[in-house]
């Protein structure tokens, strides 16, 4: 990554931000919104406003706790000549806009709150089109819902969680605790006060190269990305870090252009870029950094590496279905096969694992599809104490007792009182929780899991059996 003496925004004036410097100049790239975070005093406005006049845009900056909508739009009056309403406006309306900063977001009235996700989300107010404004930022202390600093940000609220998910990335700036022996002096130093970011045009140059660079590529995302992507976001979703489906393409976007920024795919740069892409810090949730990190690594591995990258999309997948489609489909070494399942049986809950062996053992016994000696045995430590379970339970007129038996004996019966007939699915189903009552397993869900033990046996139905 760049150093201060090396870095784009160094020549603005601009210090401190040398490790997410690809992700800002990403944002410029891709013209999707950019969010900065982070204590006051630490160069969020400046930045953003540097940025601006580096580029020569039609720059608005609007303190979001003092605007109110007339600021924005300008004061309406009739337009006798076609009907309807027209604007007054003054140098200070939004129209002609190239560039807006929103400040201090997480201040704004609720009111207002809502009349800017159109202009963050769609680039539009009242509903019309405002066809110049290309980047959309904003800034924000923390919120009061994540405090824990030496400052109180009274009044900073929690960003709405679907205005948040509408900005592509959100950059926490430096403290100064956060900066290196350079950058404090750089900061500290009076010199450049009030001066206008100028570096000759070469941020502009270099932006234009970039983006249409990436509008070349974007037509055709490279097939790694994506797979980088749709891994991170599976792992993260499982890990109940919840990723929404457009901002898993807000992700890919953002890693194309942060590659050809710098001009490689690195690790660290990937790592940055989906750190840089999670918004849950805007309404003061927390993202676990070991889930975090094994979501990464697992990504990394399935769209760099060229062998077995299959096993982490295995692992990623929540769904039992989806971890066998998986293993019928991409798994043609039967040790690899056999590593994928030890990995998975051992980092499942013993009842999620217990249910895939059940559901596969038979059609992996019969060689249906690619898995080892060991991982058959594996699967079948646990299928056979599940088959070899005898007698059936009344699960019926145990119902009717339930002030006298196991809550989790109730929620049995009454998933295979919801099943009705006595067919295979039914048979399945009273064999598996029989085990769970044997046993002492508790499903966290057991008629999510019924119903993953089905999905498996269709599947294997559908697409191995002729």
């Amino acid at each position: 990554m760049p150093t201060c003496a090396h870095s784009r925004l160094s020549a603005l004036g601009v210090y401190g931000f040398d490790r997410l410097e690809p992700v800002i100049l990403a944002a410029l790239v891709t013209e999707d919104p950019l969010l900065l975070i982070g204590a006051s005093g630490t160069g969020k406005t400046f930045l953003l406003n540097s940025l601006s006049e580096a580029l020569g845009l039609e720059h608005r900056h609007y303190n979001a706790s003092l605007i109110s909508f007339d600021d924005l739009v300008g004061f309406p009056y009739p337009d006798q000549e076609h009907g309807g309403v027209k604007f007054l406006e003054t140098p200070a309306t939004v129209w002609g806009a190239e560039s807006v900063l929103v400040d201090v977001i997480s201040r704004c009235k609720p009111e207002h709150q809502n009349r800017l996700f159109a202009l963050v989300h769609e680039r539009r107010v009242q509903g019309i089109a405002l066809p110049r404004l290309r980047y959309r930022w904003a800034a924000m202390n923390p919120c009061t819902a994540d405090q824990g600093g030496a400052e109180d940000y009274a009044g900073s609220e929690p960003l709405d969680q679907a205005l948040a998910d509408r900005f592509a990335l959100f950059v926490e700036a430096p403290d100064w605790d956060g900066l290196d022996d350079e950058a404090r002096s750089l900061v500290a130093d009076p010199g450049g006060e009030g001066r206008v970011a100028d570096d000759g045009g070469r941020l502009k140059g270099l932006v234009e190269s970039w983006r249409r660079i990436f509008l070349e590529r974007i037509e055709n995302c490279p097939p790694h990305i994506l797979t980088y992507v749709t891994s991170a976001t599976t792992a993260l979703n499982s890990a109940n870090i919840r990723i929404s489906p457009r901002r898993s393409r807000l992700l890919a976007r953002s890693l194309l252009a942060a590659a050809i920024v710098i001009g490689e795919e690195t690790d660290s740069l990937f790592s940055d870029v989906l750190r840089a892409s999670l918004p849950h810090r805007t309404w003061g949730g927390e993202v676990d950094r070991a889930a975090l990190t094994a979501a990464h690594r697992l990504a990394w591995e399935s769209g760099f590496a060229t062998e077995a990258s299959w096993i982490h999309q295995f692992l990623a997948e929540k769904p039992l279905a989806k971890k066998l489609g998986i293993l019928i489909d991409r798994c043609t070494d039967p040790d690899q096969g056999t590593q994928a399942v030890a990995q998975f049986l051992a980092s499942e809950s013993k009842a999620r694992a217990a249910a895939f062996a059940f559901a596969t053992y038979a059609a992996a016994a019969g060689g249906a599809f690619a898995i080892g000696a060991e991982g058959v045995n594996d699967l079948g430590k646990l299928a056979a104490p599940i088959l070899s379970v005898s007698g059936e339970f009344s699960w019926y007129e145990r119902l009717s007792e339930s002030d006298s038996v196991s809550p989790f004996y109730t929620s049995f019966a009454r998933v295979l009182a919801d099943l009705g007939t006595r067919d295979g699915r039914y048979e399945r189903a009273s064999q598996f929780f029989n085990w769970c009552l044997v046993a002492k397993v508790h499903p966290h869900d057991p008629a999510g899991l019924e119903a993953e033990i089905e999905a498996c046996v269709a599947l294997f139905n559908d697409r191995v059996r002729p």
